[in-house]
């Protein structure tokens, strides 16, 4: 299960970007997860939830983009979204495109609770 280690990989860069003090105001971390990268979005959920329920990051979430997997006719440029190995243009009929998207795997952002000031 390598969502496992892809969730660890999630924290650590949570890790690189977020000082050890504000960790605990880390609200969501929203990545994009392309439809054919491989990743089983409810495994990795639940490994990201799995990993970060003893620590700082437990009140976080994880918020999912899920991109489709499309491509782009290099001869009439339509853009269709299309099955994974599947290079034929459904406009034209040719097979000289390009995948634009659904192979993706990427932390975009780290949102902060605003409410810095803490009850002591």
């Amino acid at each position: 299960m390598h969502e496992l280690s892809i969730a660890h990989n999630i924290v650590e860069i949570v890790r690189q970007y977020v000082q050890e003090p504000d960790l605990k105001l880390v609200r969501s971390i929203r990545v994009k997860v392309g439809e054919h990268s491989g990743v089983v979005v409810d495994s990795l959920e639940f490994s990201f939830s799995a990993i970060t329920a003893d620590t700082d990051l437990k009140s976080s979430r994880l918020e999912v983009d899920r991109i489709p997997f499309m491509i782009e006719c290099r001869i009439c440029g339509a853009r269709s979204r299309t099955n994974w190995g599947v290079a034929r243009c459904p406009s034209c009929g040719r097979t000289e495109t390009t995948v634009i998207s659904g192979t993706e795997l990427q932390v975009l952002d780290i949102e902060l609770d605003d409410n810095s000031s803490e009850a002591s």
